[in-house]
């Protein structure tokens, strides 16, 4: 039994401590002091504190006195079966050694036979809720008996070691917590973070208050935030509604314009959020916002930017979610803005559209791209047109995918002008097809009908002349027109001298309607008919005897197909006498004769009178004709 002296200086050392510790909040001094106490009191100069860690598998050696260098601070023991620590910690009792050279039970480590140690006490320290945070070791370097009260003396010490640790480690942990809120509000210089009390009054001002609004805190702490408010929203009482709203919700969302020191206008996105004492009721508030003025004034500008430009402009999620569609849009399709987001744009599309739409945007990811097109109805008219639509995604810096910005191009004349390009070339395939044909023919009839080389090549020439002429005809038009039958025979008869440039001739007389339009697909055949009468008459007949006159004259026939009557007639020819006009038929005659009723469909004549050649050729036109009926006269 230990003497009243030895028991004094227990106290006293329970009682040192205590005062210690209300002193310090500093848990490796506390523990250092601690051992320093106990080894005192008990004597042996040598005292540790092993802190449990990496989840149980070691003990560390966290304070200590008496130890060798490189031991406390350092050191780690790992919990092993035979070890006196871990028997200790799992059986959540004191474990005594009085000689460890006489030990069976366990192993110890190297740097304690070293260090010359001879008996140990293990001393199992727990927290509040039965938590272990270690063991108090108190060894000495000869043989001794731990008594009853010497464990008795060192179980109170832990007990009273236990909650002072763990009130050091909860005020480590909240002040690690508030060094991270102080660094997180003053770097935050976005975001202008202050509160108020109850009555509105600046109570903390953070410096990303002071990066936003201008005011330094010693300038604005104490006043009204209601300074910081635009002045019309001042007189509205915006403030105060504000923070009653809060008070009774808890918190307010605070989107609006604010002022800045120096007057410029900064436009805040935060929220007001009451501050509360657990139960005890509010006693200030909150303010977090955001300047995002210049987020504004980009956003207005892309907008403007968006808005402003031909194309229909929106912005979409994956897979064709839009969120918002442009003024072009919406004024296109007639769709309220809500009603294109999502997936409801799809409703302005073609139904045989949507489906291959769709499928466009369930590539454009892995693409990377979104390229389609698309028929979207016109609200003015209900009408579909082609557009197309191009999008590529927006993505952060670390190259995820933000959004979808794509533009929708309207494409509709671009695709009729493709689809009459295809008819054109198919035309034109066509056309020149039939043009090489037709000159093949006009070549053989042209060299069955020469006596010479020169004879062929001028008559081969001449008639190459007047296809040439058509196709000029023909060049010229635009879409869905047609050679009128009065500018071809204008034409003709001018290429032949036969007409002045007014179109009227001294011994020819043209009559009939203008605008009479001739199929396309007639005028070349037609035209070389034409050509051979002209020919034929400026050669021989009417256009080459002195006192001789040419007449040409058309008119409609009524009836469902609608079909042109032209009558060549002339007059005062000497004709050749009996046996001496030419026998056979010219190339002319054969044309007319047999290829127009073949080739057009026409009902031809053909007289050599008395006194000139005689012809009518009647074949189909076109159904429309010139608004124009005025005759026309030479």
């Amino acid at each position: 039994m230990i003497d009243r002296e030895a028991m004094v200086q227990r106290q006293k050392v329970l009682g040192d401590f205590g005062e210690f510790v209300l002193c310090s909040d500093d848990l490796d001094a506390v523990l250092t002091e601690g051992c320093r106490l106990v080894s005192e009191a008990l004597g042996t100069g040598r005292a540790k504190v092993l802190e449990i860690q990496d989840d149980g598998r070691c003990l560390f050696v966290r304070a200590g006195v008496g130890s060798s260098p490189g031991v406390v601070g350092h050191l780690r023991l790992e919990m092993s079966e035979r070890s006196s620590e871990t028997f200790s910690v799992e059986a959540g009792e004191p474990v005594i050694t009085q000689d460890i050279s006489k030990e069976d039970r366990f192993e110890f480590p190297d740097f304690m036979t070293e260090a010359g140690v001879v008996a140990i006490a293990n001393v199992p320290i727990v927290l509040p809720g039965a938590r272990t945070y270690g063991l108090l070791q108190v060894d000495d370097t000869k043989p001794r008996e731990f008594t009853d009260e010497d464990l008795q003396f060192l179980r109170t010490y832990t007990t009273i070691l236990g909650p002072v640790i763990d009130r050091l480690l909860n005020l480590r942990v909240m002040r690690a917590g508030e060094e991270r809120h102080r660094l997180a509000l003053e770097t935050a210089r976005d975001y202008a973070i202050f509160t108020t009390d109850l009555q509105g009054r600046i109570a903390e001002w953070y410096e990303g208050a002071e990066a936003v609004f201008g005011y330094t805190a010693n300038e604005i702490r104490g006043r009204d935030m209601a300074i910081l408010y635009m002045p019309e929203d001042r007189d509205a009482g915006r403030h105060l509604q504000e923070l009653e709203t809060a008070g009774h919700e808890g918190s307010v969302p605070n989107v609006r314009w604010h002022m800045h020191k120096d007057g410029r206008r900064v436009l805040i996105d935060g929220r007001i959020t009451v501050l509360s004492d657990g139960g005890q009721g509010a006693h200030g508030f909150l303010k977090v916002g955001q300047d995002v003025t210049e987020r504004r004034a980009s956003e207005e500008w892309l907008r403007t930017l968006m808005e402003g430009i031909p194309q229909l402009v929106w912005r979409s999620h994956d897979e064709g979610q839009w969120t918002w569609a442009s003024q072009q849009w919406l004024a296109f399709t007639g769709q309220p803005q809500e009603q294109s987001h999502g997936l409801g744009w799809l409703d302005a599309l073609h139904p045989d559209d949507r489906e291959a739409t769709q499928e466009a945007w369930s590539e454009a990811r892995s693409r990377g791209m979104l390229d389609v097109e698309y028929r979207v109805r016109r609200a003015s008219d209900g009408a579909f047109i082609w557009h197309h639509t191009r999008s590529v995604p927006v993505r952060d810096d670390a190259g995820a995918i933000v959004e979808w910005l794509g533009t929708s191009t309207d494409v509709q004349v671009l695709k009729e002008l493709q689809e009459r390009q295809a008819v054109l070339v198919a035309e034109l395939q066509h056309r020149t097809r039939n043009l090489v044909a037709v000159v093949r023919s006009i070549f053989d009839k042209s060299a069955r009908g020469s006596s010479s080389l020169d004879t062929l090549a001028a008559t081969f020439r001449d008639r190459l002349d007047a296809l040439a002429r058509i196709q000029g005809l023909l060049s010229r038009l635009e879409p869905d027109d047609r050679v009128t039958f009065d500018e071809l025979i204008r034409t003709e008869l001018g290429a032949m001298g036969m007409l002045d440039q007014d179109g009227h001739g001294e011994r020819v007389t043209i009559d009939g309607p203008e605008g009479v339009r001739l199929r396309s697909s007639t005028v070349q055949t037609f035209a070389l008919a034409l050509h051979e009468l002209a020919t034929n008459a400026a050669k021989y007949g009417a256009l080459k005897q002195q006192g001789a006159r040419l007449s040409v004259r058309w008119h409609m026939l009524n009836g469902d197909d609608p079909r042109l009557r032209v009558e060549w007639s002339e007059r005062g020819v000497e004709m050749p006498k009996p046996g001496m006009a030419p026998t056979g038929t010219g190339y002319g005659r054969e044309l007319i004769e047999r290829a127009l009723p073949y080739q057009l469909d026409a009902q031809t004549t053909y007289e050599l009178g008395e006194d000139g050649v005689r012809c009518t050729i009647t074949l189909p036109v076109s159904g429309t004709t010139s608004s124009s009926t005025k005759a026309v006269n030479g």
